[in-house]
């Protein structure tokens, strides 16, 4: 007996409006019941867990201990400006210079996440 993933739950000073963000990074359906002001909201990933956004009082004030690393299917760069273009932030930038590494960018609401190479790169690279 095992237990099954059902989703990665984000605390958020707006669920609504960071699962937003989050869809939009994913390109992904938001949970067609959730509405602004819900204080719990989800993005429905294809063939993964769902991406869980929870309301809370605090605010982020220290470093995650669990974050989301994204592997585009265009370039890093690509994928990096189309992210900063929501509104995400760069935080780090952990590029070597073989082109390995992964950038760190963070959320509207400061959560981490990091961008590595992309599919395009890899297959580049492996030819």
């Amino acid at each position: 007996m095992v237990s099954n993933l059902q989703n990665v739950a984000i605390d958020s000073a707006n669920a609504y409006e960071l699962a937003r963000f989050w869809s939009a990074v994913f390109d992904a359906p938001m949970h067609p019941e959730d509405k602004p002001g819900d204080h719990e909201t989800e993005v429905l990933l294809p063939g993964g867990p769902a991406i869980f956004f929870n309301q809370v009082p605090e605010p982020k004030t220290i470093k995650n201990r669990l974050h989301l690393c994204l592997r585009p299917e265009a370039t890093r760069e690509e994928e990096v400006a189309r992210l900063m273009k929501l509104g995400a932030t760069q935080v780090a930038d952990h590029r070597g210079p073989d082109g390995g590494g992964w950038i760190v960018l963070a959320d509207p609401e400061g959560n981490e996440f990091c961008v590595l190479r992309g599919d395009a790169e890899r297959a580049s690279d492996a030819s």
